[in-house]
């Protein structure tokens, strides 16, 4: 029998994928409009009106709306009202849903059935039992706050975050959002600072709004999440050793065509990658997820998905399903979801776009200008309030996005700069610069725009472009975070820009409180203050091209950090300035705050190690393998030309010596690599990170060269990996 080679294994997935036969319908919205299947596995507000007690529900939807403490006394009924509803939907199990420090979502499920006294089934579901789980916390990275061999951890329900059912083909499951602490009481997970967060900005912006004349009684952070993300047909994957431990590709040349004809963006979506779409809206519809834009982002095989603004809690739960049931759902198709911020070399890599804003309990949006915004001074103290945030904490919304994997992507041609600036827009900005010369009198307009074709109608025009430079940019009633990356939970940048903004909020009541006027007797001191912000805050803004050279000297020049890598990053979440914030709005403590700071760095570490370990595996054990066995072939075609009496051809010759070389810088740079890797660096967490960054990246990337060059010159038909060219493009 004929040994299979790695290379056939790589011409049998293009055959398995170019032979792929579609599955069939699986979703029909002509049966089955949407509005009939939205939110029918959401234990929602309809549902729990319809199931609760008046006393109950009234209760809960004072904590849902007014951040009010619920009466554990209530529990037993929601308890038992849930478990109804969930056992009606065939639901055997309970689980509490949470989000741990490892990035991704944990549940440990637990059966509604109890054996009673004479062997029979009791389907039981306690208060208690809803209010209070204890997963095992040893096994979570804690950054210390826990020793392994203090297992003990409590999850708590969070009655603002609705629970729901999870499908599966051979039932489904209660899933209840929870935080997750120690028993220490620390947080452990990233909903519960981003709770404590949104309570912060509540209680400061309040005070705002109290000035103004307002009676309402909480405002909240509303968030939008664009989740950018790349499908590739599972048999590659499955043929990538990197691609299926470490998430993106550590060897591949640049194909013949990347993104550069720019066909892919805004392009027919592929049938195979349409239907997965729909299926995948379809589960998000059932779980309540406001899904509302799909489309083929930039880089072949990129997608995005774009959902409407919802509290940031239930934003940052909704997510983290769109990743999983994104992850599920594609399996179906024979599709592999990545959602690595940079999957492929050489093209874009994926973001988050965190759309950001806050709205009133009445409906208000406070970064909504109006039509006049020059005379709108409550959208104007917000605004300026969020410029100051990020003027004086610029630091800390970079650390909130510092990853390994978003490294490889921040500052790169599709995302912004690791520079942290603002864009207002030319409307906006004129009228902060009027403000600082003295008062706003005027609001610049669009107008319209004549396309020039007679069939189409003069279009009104915005009075300004956008700047997809800007890593946090105004775009009309919100605020872009751009620089989030596509894999992280939106909840660490969601704290941080609550707490920030909380600081400013506070900052502004303070000083307007101070002169003890209220209303329009007020607009002269708001004036006098916001044009003290401004002069002070206003290296923050910056309108033109994030990308530019020249843009990396002016942010010097004006003083704003640049933290070009996580490494550079790291340390701001632990200095002195960063545990004052944080702890004065009960948002962190400082234990808490070195845990985070130590997880990220036990990550970033553990990251780099581990590719670092597959481009040494990968490189010895099928990219030298198989440029040998070319290197052999194109020297017996040399000897055999020899021995037939003729002169070896240069260009054979050139190639054997072109390979020959190329072999042995690949060799060495694997020898290097092997050793970096077996003396890691001594000292504390951040001397290891570091190592990993200065000694061990430089020596993987030495790998990469001389492999990706070797690919240009292996035949084709000897190449073991799955090509860029195949990937992207192989549908």
């Amino acid at each position: 029998m004929a040994q299979t080679t790695t290379s056939t294994a790589r011409q049998n997935a293009v055959t398995a994928i170019t032979g792929w036969q579609s599955i069939g319908p699986r979703v029909n919205f002509r049966d089955t409009p949407i509005g009939d299947v939205f939110g029918i596995n959401v234990f929602s507000d309809s549902v729990m009106r319809e199931r609760l007690s008046d006393k109950v529900y009234k209760a809960i939807r004072a904590t849902i709306r007014k951040g009010e403490p619920l009466n554990p006394d209530v529990a037993d009924e929601v308890a038992k009202a849930m478990k109804d509803w969930a056992i009606e939907k065939g639901a055997t199990h309970f689980t509490h849903w949470f989000l741990p420090m490892t990035g991704l979502s944990a549940e440990k499920h637990d059966s509604f059935l109890t054996p009673g006294e004479n062997g029979e089934a009791l389907i039981e579901f306690s208060g208690k039992e809803l209010i209070r789980g204890e997963p095992d916390a040893s096994s979570f990275p804690s950054g210390g706050i826990r020793a392994t061999f203090e297992a003990r951890g409590y999850t708590a329900w969070d009655p603002t975050s609705p629970a729901f059912i999870l499908e599966n083909p051979n039932g489904t499951t209660l899933c209840i959002p929870t935080a997750f602490c120690s028993w220490t009481g620390e947080a452990l997970d990233k909903k519960t600072p981003l709770l404590r967060s949104m309570d912060a900005v509540s209680k400061q912006a309040l005070r705002v709004l109290k000035l103004f004349g307002s009676d309402a009684t909480r405002v909240a952070p509303s968030c939008g999440p664009e989740q950018e993300y790349f499908l590739i047909d599972r048999n590659f994957y499955f043929s990538r050793p990197d691609l299926l431990n470490a998430g993106r590709t550590l060897f591949g040349s640049k194909p013949p065509k990347g993104q550069e004809m720019e066909d892919h963006y805004f392009g027919a979506i592929p049938e195979r990658v349409l239907a997965c779409m729909l299926e995948t809206e379809l589960e998000l519809y059932k779980l309540g997820v406001p899904v509302k834009t799909r489309h083929n982002e930039v880089a072949p095989s990129q997608y995005e998905f774009a959902p409407y603004f919802e509290n940031a809690n239930v934003s940052t739960d909704h997510n983290m399903l769109v990743m999983e049931t994104l992850k599920r759902v594609s399996t179906r198709y024979g599709l592999q979801l990545l959602l690595h911020e940079k999957p492929f070399a050489g093209v874009n890599g994926s973001g988050k776009h965190l759309n950001w804003s806050l709205a009133d309990d009445h409906g208000n949006n406070m970064l909504k200008p109006g039509d006049t915004p020059h005379e709108n001074a409550q959208f104007l103290v917000f605004l300026v309030a969020v410029i100051r945030a990020v003027y004086k904490y610029a630091e800390l919304l970079r650390v909130s996005i510092a990853t390994a994997a978003n490294d490889h992507r921040l500052g790169a041609n599709e995302a912004p700069p690791a520079i942290i600036s603002v864009f207002l827009g030319e409307m906006l900005t004129d009228i902060v610069e009027q403000i600082e010369a003295g008062a706003a009198k005027s609001t610049k307009k669009g107008g319209t725009m004549t396309i020039g074709a007679d069939v189409l109608p003069p279009l009104p025009r915005d009075p300004g472009d956008r700047n997809r430079t800007s890593p946090f940019a105004f775009t009309g009633n919100k605020f872009e975070f751009r620089a989030v990356g596509s894999s992280q939970s939106i909840g660490g940048p969601n704290v941080v820009l609550n707490t920030i903004v909380a600081e400013s909020l506070d900052y502004i009541a303070t000083e307007l409180e101070k002169t003890g006027k209220s209303g329009e007797a007020l607009n002269p001191e708001i004036q006098k203050l916001l044009q003290a912000i401004i002069k002070e805050c206003k290296p923050v803004l910056f309108n033109g091209d994030g990308y530019s050279e020249d843009w990396h000297k002016e942010a010097a020049k004006r003083g704003l950090p640049n933290r070009k890598t996580t490494i550079d990053s790291v340390p701001d979440l632990i200095a002195k300035k960063s545990i004052e914030l944080f702890t004065k709005y009960g948002v962190f403590t400082e234990r808490e705050l070195h845990s985070r700071y130590e997880i990220l760095l036990e990550n970033y570490k553990k990251t780099i190690n581990i590719e670092a370990n597959l481009t040494l595996q990968i490189a010895q054990r099928q990219i030298l393998p198989a440029a040998l066995r070319y290197q052999a072939q194109v020297a017996q075609s040399i000897a055999n030309v020899k021995a037939a009496g003729i002169a070896a051809p240069k260009a054979e010759e050139s190639l054997l010596k072109e390979l020959n070389d190329t072999i042995s810088t690949l060799y060495n740079a694997c020898t290097k690599l092997g050793h970096v890797i077996d003396h890691p660096a001594d000292g504390d967490a951040f001397a290891h990170a570091k190592y990993s960054h200065a000694t061990i990246i430089p020596a993987m990337n030495a790998v990469r060269e001389p492999a990706d060059k070797l690919e240009t010159l292996v035949a084709d038909d000897l190449w073991p990996l799955p090509t860029y060219q195949e990937m992207l493009f192989i549908k």
